[in-house]
C-alpha cells in the first residue's frame, strides 16, 4: 500500500497563501476614500472593457484585484445573494456587512478546502443616509475581514496607498479634493505619471436618490 505525501498543515497554509499573495501582487491596487457626500472607489486600469469596480446593489460598491475572473465570479455571486435577500425580505436589509460576512465565509472555505486559493482581494463600500452610517470592508484571499475607516486599500501596494492617503485624508472634504488625494498617491507611489484614460473610478453619492452608484468620466479628473 502506498502511503500518501504528508505536508505539515502550516506548511500548507503557508503555500497557499504565498501563492495567492503572488497572485494578487501582480495586479493594479485600488483604494477606496469617503468624502462629504459618499465614497471615492478608484484604481489604475488602463483596460476600458474589463471593469474591477462595479455595483452591487443600490447603496453598495465592489472593487476586486488580482485574478478577474474570480473577482468577477465573486461580483456576480454578491449581485444575485443582495437580489435574492432584497426581494425576499426588504431592501434594507441589504448592506455591506452581510456581503463581505458571506464573501469572507466563501473565501476560507475555498483556501483551507480547495486544491488553489483564489488570488483576489475585494473591497465592499456602502454609503448611508449620512457619514457615519456608511461602511469600508476589506476581505483577503483567505477569508479575513477588515473594517476600514475613511480610507482603504486592496492589491499589492495597499499598505503604502494607505498610509500616503491617512497623511492626507480629513473628513468631510468634496470629492475633487479626495480625487486629488487618490491620483497623487497612487503616482507618488508608483513613481510615474498616470494618464487620465488610465483611471477607472466610480462613486457612491448619497445625493443621486436610491442608486447611488455613478462612474467617473474623463472630465471628472481633469476637473
Amino acid at each position: 500500500m502506498t502511503m500518501p505525501f504528508y505536508v505539515p498543515p502550516e506548511q500548507m497554509m503557508k503555500d497557499r497563501a504565498e501563492f495567492a499573495r503572488k497572485g494578487i501582487a501582480r495586479g493594479r491596487s485600488i483604494v477606496a476614500v469617503e468624502y462629504v457626500d459618499g465614497i471615492l472607489l478608484l484604481g489604475e486600469n488602463p483596460s476600458g472593457a474589463l471593469n474591477k469596480i462595479g455595483e452591487v446593489y443600490d447603496r453598495i460598491g465592489f472593487a476586486g484585484v488580482g485574478k478577474y475572473n474570480e473577482f468577477e465570479s465573486l461580483r456576480v455571486a454578491g449581485i444575485r445573494h443582495a437580489d435574492l435577500k432584497g426581494y425576499s425580505y426588504a431592501r434594507a436589509d441589504v448592506t455591506a456587512k452581510g456581503l463581505a460576512n458571506a464573501y469572507s465565509q466563501t473565501l476560507g472555505h475555498v483556501f483551507t478546502q480547495e486544491v488553489k486559493p483564489y488570488e483576489v482581494e475585494i473591497m465592499l463600500a456602502e454609503v448611508g443616509q449620512t457619514a457615519a452610517d456608511s461602511g469600508l470592508f476589506r476581505v483577503t484571499y483567505d477569508g479575513t475581514l477588515y473594517d476600514e475607516r475613511g480610507v482603504g486599500a486592496i492589491g499589492g501596494q495597499d499598505e503604502a496607498l494607505r498610509e500616503a492617503l491617512v497623511e492626507k485624508y480629513e473628513g468631510g472634504a468634496s470629492l475633487a479634493t479626495v480625487l486629488g488625494w487618490a491620483t497623487e498617491s497612487f503616482q507618488a507611489v508608483t513613481e510615474r505619471e498616470i494618464q487620465v484614460s488610465e483611471w477607472e473610478g466610480a462613486v457612491l453619492d448619497r445625493t443621486l436618490g436610491r442608486r447611488t452608484f455613478r462612474r467617473l468620466a474623463e472630465a471628472d479628473f481633469e476637473g
